[in-house]
């Protein structure tokens, strides 16, 4: 599992907020903003056909 904070919009425009990238489970984690039901999926093929960066936000590349 990988934590993520990176800024899509999907095929609407409406942005996204991915969290997480699930390599074991090929899926992608993401929020919505005021979504009631918590945390969407999808899976990485499904996402980059969907889905577009907007923008990215620091992440780090090693645990310090």
């Amino acid at each position: 599992m990988r934590e993520l904070d990176r800024i899509f919009r999907d095929k609407r425009g409406i942005p996204v907020r991915v969290i997480r990238w699930e390599p074991e489970n090929d899926r992608v984690i993401y929020l919505r903003d005021n979504y009631e039901h918590g945390e969407c999926f999808s899976s990485l093929e499904r996402f980059k056909q969907y889905f577009r960066e907007v923008s990215v936000t620091y992440e780090p590349t090693s645990k310090s």
